[in-house]
């Protein structure tokens, strides 16, 4: 691989010291997997936000810290192996350390200094961008980390030695445990331009590397330069097999997602019911009129249907961070680039793919991990085809009415809606590789890091910055545009018609009480059902209905497809006011089943679910974007809404199509 890496000393930074400035801002850099952020956890904690790069989609952790008696601004930048390589993370780095780029809301200027972090059990190949940064002549400080893990290898790092050799400050440090982050604060308080400059020219800096390298370090192995653990080689050779390897990968994800929906589904549970209530609290306590059904049903309902996600979206984090620390997804990654390669997916767009069969949320967010832009965009566009937690009430609901008594035929069509949704969604990532996102896919560069033990505060911290991007700036477009919907399902207000008055009068004057119930329920569910029908979104599902017409759908399952385009899972709900008159929260699958299969359109005569417009749906919601959350995060991780409409025309598109294709398949074998 070729690399420019052509620097003029003291351009950048001059000959400064950061103490005679002020040290205003610091950089972290350093290779992947050196334990960069977990040393900036160690400084800044939950002080910290994440931002993005301008006009890029790249992001860095920004927080402060105190050195001495000042507050400094840290900026843990993207981890990569050189500055000179033709990568969107190398590019911002050399902006930030050129000061030409900061993040988004900070000040653009040249970092007062720069803390490499190294591993110091790969310390050879770490010190090539080291080289590349002392070259760039500003106040550096180089952090030896992971000293715990070369001690365990026999591997000693004479960091007065290494400190001689690069001409700045070097400490030894072990990041997860908190070891040197002191002497780390010291350093950078009083970090200077280094007086070594490392040569220019790739070929000189890599031999440079390995100079300094056999100064420095000494092993009680024969050969210092490749101390490797045994123990990590007979892992390798067993989690990166083509055979052995998929069986542990299938294990470890099994293990995975049984977690997050046995452990995530509590907290989830408990968001809505807190949801609920609070809804109907202030439905009980606001003045009837706009502004309390304003607050209750769409501001409280809006919220609750954004932070019902977080539970799953901080589990999963937590649990990716955990596995990442360990070094197993490195070897994960590795595994599954065979398997990817031939839709143009690189094996870094497993874990964001997987992620996705539980949330497509998290699973667009952790593809920030994919180094090429064309990669991570495509991975973005067709993680919402991988089957969410979401559809699954849709698929019960559907697969129990075509196979009614027939649990196995049932469950064999619910697999293979998954099987749908990955083939559709694979297919259109070799589609968009070779079409909007062409271009020469970029060969896996992938250094299989140290095994370690995780760092839990690392975890917990990864979980709630992830989570809190999600609040912050998700949860906004989808609070507004929530509100929008429940505007289009609450207006424009009717009375009630003189078959709802007859059933209330009827119910006052009903000789028992058991009556005067029944009758009450069924006058509400009534005035709900015709609410709906007579509704903006009632009318808009009527004027739509000609467009869903060839799926077999009349007006009632036009509402249901339109109105759960704010989220899936809302579909059972809304079918059942709008058919049933009531929300079917209650019933089982089994008996909102049987209920939807006896509702008949306006001829009184045709069923709304007839077997081949049951199976159009299930196809369509298999493939299409159903999910405002999905399109608002899909904006702000691929980097405009220009991106979003793409995915939300290719994914419709495709659901049409092929439930067309479903409803006239089913119609001429006679479903």
């Amino acid at each position: 691989m070729e690399h420019d890496c052509e620097t003029v000393p003291g351009e950048a930074g001059g000959d400064r010291d950061a103490s005679a400035t002020g040290a205003r801002r610091i950089a972290l850099l350093g290779n992947p997997n050196t334990g960069k952020t977990t040393l900036f956890n160690r400084l800044c904690g939950v002080r910290a936000k994440t931002s993005n790069f301008p006009g890029t989609t790249q992001t860095a952790r920004v927080g402060h810290t105190r050195i001495g008696d000042a507050v400094v601004e840290l900026i843990d930048l993207p981890g990569i192996y050189s500055l000179e390589l033709a990568q969107s993370e190398a590019s911002v780095c050399r902006d930030v350390l050129a000061g030409e780029a900061a993040p988004s809301g900070e000040e653009v200027a040249p970092p007062d200094a720069v803390c490499v972090v190294l591993d110091a059990t790969n310390l050879a190949r770490n010190l090539v961008l080291a080289g590349e940064v002392l070259r760039r002549r500003l106040p550096t400080v180089v952090v030896a980390n992971m000293v715990d893990l070369a001690h365990a290898r026999a591997l000693h790092i004479d960091t007065d030695a290494l400190s001689d050799a690069l001409g700045c400050d070097v400490v030894a440090s072990d990041a997860r445990r908190g070891v040197g982050v002191d002497a780390i604060r010291s350093a950078l308080g009083a970090a200077r331009v280094p007086n070594r400059t490392p040569p220019g020219d790739v070929a000189g800096l890599e031999r440079w590397a390995d100079q300094v390298y056999a100064r420095v370090a000494s092993s009680d192995s024969a050969d210092s330069s490749h101390a490797h653990d045994p123990l990590t080689d007979r892992l390798d050779s067993v989690l990166t097999n083509p055979v052995l390897g998929l069986i542990v990968f299938a294990a470890v994800m099994t293990g995975l997602f049984w977690v997050i929906f046995r452990l995530a589904t509590v907290p989830m549970d408990l968001l809505e019911l807190t949801f609920a209530h609070a809804g109907g609290f202030l439905k009980g306590v606001l003045p009837e009129g706009l502004i309390g059904d304003l607050i209750s049903d769409g501001v409280v309902a809006g919220v609750g249907s954004t932070l019902v996600f977080v539970p799953q979206i901080a589990l999963l984090f937590f649990l990716l961070s955990l596995l990442e620390d360990t070094g197993y997804l490195a070897r994960a990654a590795f595994l599954m680039d065979r398997v990817l390669r031939p839709f143009g997916l690189p094996g870094h767009a497993f874990m964001p793919l997987l992620s996705s069969h539980a949330c497509a949320l998290p699973g667009i967010m952790s593809a920030r991990g994919i180094p090429d832009r064309r990669q991570r965009l495509a991975t973005i566009l067709v993680a919402p085809f991988m089957t969410c937690s979401a559809r699954i009430p849709v698929y019960v609901v559907l697969t129990t009415m075509l196979f009614y008594g027939r649990p196995g035929m049932a469950a064999l069509a619910f697999s293979g809606c998954y099987a749908l949704g990955l083939a559709a969604g694979l297919m259109s990532a070799l589609i968009a590789r070779r079409t909007i996102l062409r271009g020469k896919p970029r060969a896996m560069v992938l250094e299989l890091p140290s095994f370690k033990v995780p760092s839990l505060r690392t975890a917990l911290l990864s979980a709630y910055d992830r989570s809190m991007v999600f609040v912050k700036k998700a949860g906004t477009v989808i609070l507004a545009i929530s509100i929008v919907l429940w505007w289009l399902g609450s207006f424009p207000k009717v009375e009630a018609t003189q078959q709802v008055a007859d059933l209330r009068a009827r119910a006052g004057a009903a000789a028992t009480p058991e009556d005067t119930a029944a009758l009450v329920d069924r006058a509400d569910r009534l005035e709900a059902s015709q609410a709906v029908s007579r509704s903006y979104a009632g009318r808009m599902g009527r004027a739509v209905q000609p467009v869903f017409a060839p799926l077999g759908y009349d007006w009632r399952l036009s509402i249901g497809v339109m109105t759960s385009f704010a989220a899936r899972e809302v579909f059972v709900a809304t079918m059942a006011v709008v058919t049933l008159g009531e929300e079917g929260e209650e019933m089982s699958s089994e008996t909102l089943a049987e209920r939807f299969s006896q509702v008949t359109r306006d001829d009184g005569e045709t069923p709304v679910f007839t077997a081949a417009a049951a199976w159009s749906l299930l196809v369509y919601y298999v493939l299409a974007m159903q999910c405002l959350p999905t399109l608002a995060v899909t904006a702000r991780e691929a980097g405009g809404w220009r991106w979003a409409g793409v995915q939300f025309a290719w994914m419709t598109g495709v659901a049409y199509g092929a439930a067309f294709v479903a409803y006239r398949v089913a119609l001429m074998v006679g479903a």
